[in-house]
């Protein structure tokens, strides 16, 4: 449910809403929610002074309900 919430939050703020990928990775203390746009769309996720990203995450956990989830932000060309 978080990733599909994410995902159609994001994909209302960019410009290249076909390749907005959200990816869950469960962690031991919780998930973490990887976001990879197209590194023309990064700033519009990250926001300025990171103010977007922070709205993002704080409504993202407001979901989570009390569990742990962190929120990466990545562009589609960066390889992990």
């Amino acid at each position: 449910m978080l990733e599909e919430a994410l995902e159609h939050l994001v994909k209302g703020i960019v410009e290249h809403p076909d390749e907005v990928r959200v990816r869950a990775r469960k962690i031991r203390t919780g998930r973490v929610l990887e976001v990879r746009v197209h590194p023309e769309d990064l700033g519009k996720v990250i926001g300025r002074g990171g103010r977007t990203a922070k709205a993002l995450r704080t409504v993202v956990n407001a979901l989570a309900d009390g569990k742990y989830v962190r929120v990466d932000l990545v562009d589609l060309n960066e390889a992990r």
